[in-house]
């Protein structure tokens, strides 16, 4: 993840070289800009001094939206990736049995909000997927604590995946199609609360709407039926706490799973019924294009029940036309 380092970061400087600026604008915003920059390096140098990263942390994630391109300086400077997996690891050793503290949790969870910094931008984004980053957090997304300490650390990991998928880059997509993806995924689905379930399930349709994730996940039997019983199960849930965007993504998600002929025949048994009838008619109300998703969903699953019905009844037909033949 080093690339193109700034002088001020390349060497043991106080970090103020680098951000004077060199264009002649001279206008009141850019010298704002300028010294956001300054305090930005300042912190990125922080991080490599322990007694300075807890506050180095704290004041980058809180301040992230304020500064220009801190992904790019996140991603170019020496040693701080090393040192957000060093941060990452440490609390490794209290995922199982769970004995994370808030304050544990709180540290790594500003870790996590720069890595989503860094998965967000253009420029930055295959550098964090070159570096394997997401497979250090796969652990934090299959733990089965619902604790606060453990659900913060679940969302802000799960923030670091869905900033990676939201632009739906093929070459994104394929990279983070790991063994370790969609269980992480089904898991944060299972006991995850509203939001981790929210965007674990968006995480989960970014993933089948690439021709690479739909074949992924539908040719291979064990992980289709896990995806599916995981949606199945959420339906369920949203019957006693309706939630319009939850079921949106999910709804998607069965949509896209259709495409696959397989997938669509197995779906004629898989598809919650709750989802055949009015069950979520309220739900869907103020929501036009889900409505339209489900109403496509069900004439494609319904058809292909009619076509095997029916295939079925030609089938019997010879059978009994070759019985009287004997």
């Amino acid at each position: 993840m080093v690339r193109n380092v700034p002088q001020s970061l390349s060497v043991g400087g106080s970090g103020r070289g680098g951000g004077a600026s060199s264009s002649s604008h001279g206008a009141g915003a850019s010298i704002n800009m300028d010294r956001q920059m300054q305090v930005a390096e300042q912190l990125v140098l922080d991080l490599r001094y322990p007694v300075r990263r807890e506050r180095a942390l704290l004041e980058l994630s809180k301040k992230r939206e304020l500064f220009h391109d801190l992904a790019p300086l996140l991603c170019n400077s020496f040693g701080t990736s090393t040192v957000f997996l060093q941060e990452i690891i440490s609390i490794y050793p209290f995922l199982s049995p769970p004995n994370l503290t808030p304050a544990q949790s709180n540290r790594v969870c500003n870790v996590l909000a720069l890595l989503q910094c860094v998965a967000s931008h253009p420029d930055t984004r295959m550098s964090l997927l070159n570096a394997s980053i997401p497979s250090y957090l796969y652990a934090f997304l299959v733990t089965t604590s619902k604790s606060r300490p453990f659900e913060y650390l679940r969302l802000a990991s799960l923030g670091v995946i869905g900033a990676l998928v939201k632009a739906g880059d093929t070459e994104v997509i394929r990279a983070l199609l790991s063994p370790e993806i969609i269980p992480s995924c089904l898991r944060s689905m299972d006991i995850g609360c509203e939001l981790s379930k929210t965007v674990a399930t968006f995480i989960l349709q970014k993933i089948l709407l690439d021709d690479a994730g739909l074949d992924y996940i539908c040719t291979r039997e064990v992980k289709f039926f896990d995806v599916a019983q995981a949606l199945g199960n959420m339906v369920g849930e949203l019957v006693e706490q309706p939630s319009s965007r939850l079921m949106k993504y999910i709804i998607r998600c069965y949509l896209r799973l259709s495409d696959n002929p397989r997938a669509c025949d197995a779906l004629i048994t898989c598809l919650p019924d709750m989802l055949r009838d009015n069950t979520f008619s309220s739900c869907l109300r103020e929501d036009p294009v889900t409505r339209m998703w489900l109403q496509e969903l069900l004439q494609k699953v319904g058809g292909n029940r009619v076509a095997l019905q029916v295939g079925g009844s030609v089938n019997r037909i010879h059978s009994n036309l070759d019985s009287r033949r004997e």
